[in-house]
């Protein structure tokens, strides 16, 4: 640096010296030149003021010129940093009920809907929250549960993290040997110990989220050992030596792991009760409710086109079944309004006819009488049926008519009773008048 600035102190010097001249040019056509000052004159000092002023110039120039040197820890964090806006300005842009142009999805206030929208409940706190927040929402009370139970939170993080089964299952896998081998070998220190760098460990199990807070949790400490006939050490995960019961705890753990499931956002069926009302027949559905990307609703326009064309022409019952299957495939949810009277539920579309059937029956002062319900056009549906609700044509929404068995009703009129409360009382404690 310092033979930067001399450098630079020369050139300037250099530049200021004037014209130069040739050896051979005449000295008497000159310019006359100031007078030198003489060697032994003082040099006047520079007040406190321009020392300051230099030395801040100076360190201007140190600064321009420093190169700023990168570290691994700044691309982590500049990579981190770009991960967290992208995913931001996802979950914003998912927020936003803008009309998609030719989409038929148009923005509405919310007060025009038959309901507000599609929410979960969380099953690990209780709260109610919407598509967009479930999955960050049971992520963080999954973690929060490491304080309570390592080992179930891992397991949870195991199942719930990571999407792809087979892999989970590959890693479940390798994980169950690691303990069997212990517990069969609990004297064997070479089945107490994981290399991290191991091929089996890196491509099936250090990959899947939670699989090493799984380890840790049983016992297993992350230990650097010294790699035979090399001058260096390597990472493991050790397990300490085991008593018999802690053994047993680990066969226990185990078989919690291998039972795992993933933690879902359970459905909100946010269930209304209206009065009987002419309206009961329409429907406004929120765009929660369909399950198509922005390119396919663009192109649902012309879709309908094509309907009317295909209408026209004969189709086999392949290409039927195709066209039936892509129309269930737009929709997520259905919303099902069962005269009782009207009762406004949401269902998950691939949700059994069976299901529809045990919240009706739940709903029911007299649940233990069979009754039928009655999709529109006459369909009878069949409480034991396996249907899933969009095969049966009810999405996204269907008003279903509700009706007892008319033989058990008969035998009810014979012995003088009759049913006179459908619903139960807490539910009729909060009708409302459909509009």
């Amino acid at each position: 640096m310092k033979k930067f600035f001399d450098d630079i102190k020369k050139d300037i010097k250099f530049k200021s010296a004037g014209p130069g001249k040739k050896l051979t040019d005449d000295r008497s056509s000159s310019k006359p030149q100031a007078p030198k000052v003489p060697h032994g004159a003082p040099r006047k000092t520079p007040t406190e003021g321009a020392e300051k002023a230099g030395a801040a110039a100076l360190a201007r120039i140190e600064q321009q010129h420093r190169p700023v040197l990168k570290t691994s820890q700044d691309a982590i964090r500049n990579q981190v940093k770009l991960e967290l806006e992208a995913e931001a300005a996802a979950t914003a842009a998912s927020l936003k009920n803008t009309d998609v142009e030719g989409s038929g999805v148009p923005q509405k206030d919310l007060s025009c809907f038959s309901v507000s929208g599609v929410f979960f409940i969380c099953p690990l706190t209780g709260k109610t929250l919407t598509k967009t927040e479930r999955e960050m929402h049971i992520k963080e009370a999954i973690l929060m549960r490491f304080s309570e139970d390592a080992i179930e939170a891992s397991i949870m993080m195991i199942h719930t993290f990571n999407k792809d089964k087979e892999k989970v299952k590959a890693a479940v896998d390798v994980i169950s040997k690691y303990v069997e081998n212990i517990c069969k070998n609990p004297t064997e220190e070479k089945y107490r110990k994981i290399k991290l760098s191991n091929k089996v460990f890196q491509e099936k199990v250090s990959g899947i989220e939670g699989s090493r807070e799984y380890l840790q949790a049983l016992g297993f400490e992350s230990t650097l050992l010294p790699v035979d006939g090399e001058d260096r050490t390597e990472e493991f995960l050790v397990l300490p030596a085991q008593e018999s019961e802690a053994l047993e705890q680990m066969k226990a753990h185990l078989e919690r792991l291998q039972k795992g499931e993933p933690v879902r956002a359970k459905l909100d069926r946010q269930m209304q009760v209206f009065r009987p009302s002419k309206h009961a027949t329409h429907f406004q559905l929120p765009p929660d409710f369909y399950n198509l990307t922005a390119e396919e609703l663009k192109r649902e326009q012309q879709l309908k086109s094509e309907i009317v064309e295909r209408n026209t022409m004969l189709r086999t019952k392949a290409m039927r079944e195709k066209d039936e299957q892509r129309e269930r495939r737009k929709y997520n949810y259905v919303l099902l309004r069962v005269r009782l009277p009207d009762v406004n539920s949401t269902f998950l579309a691939w949700e059994r006819v069976a299901a529809l059937y045990q919240f009706v029956r739940d709903s029911l002062e007299n649940g233990w009488q069979p009754f039928e319900l009655m999709a529109p056009g006459g369909q009878k549906l069949k409480d034991e049926e396996e249907l899933a609700l969009n095969e049966c044509n009810l999405a996204p929404a269907a008003l279903l008519t509700f009706s007892w068995d008319a033989a058990v009703q008969a035998d009810i009129a014979a012995a003088g009773g009759k049913n006179v409360i459908l619903l139960k009382a807490a539910l009729l404690e909060n009708i409302k008048t459909l509009s």
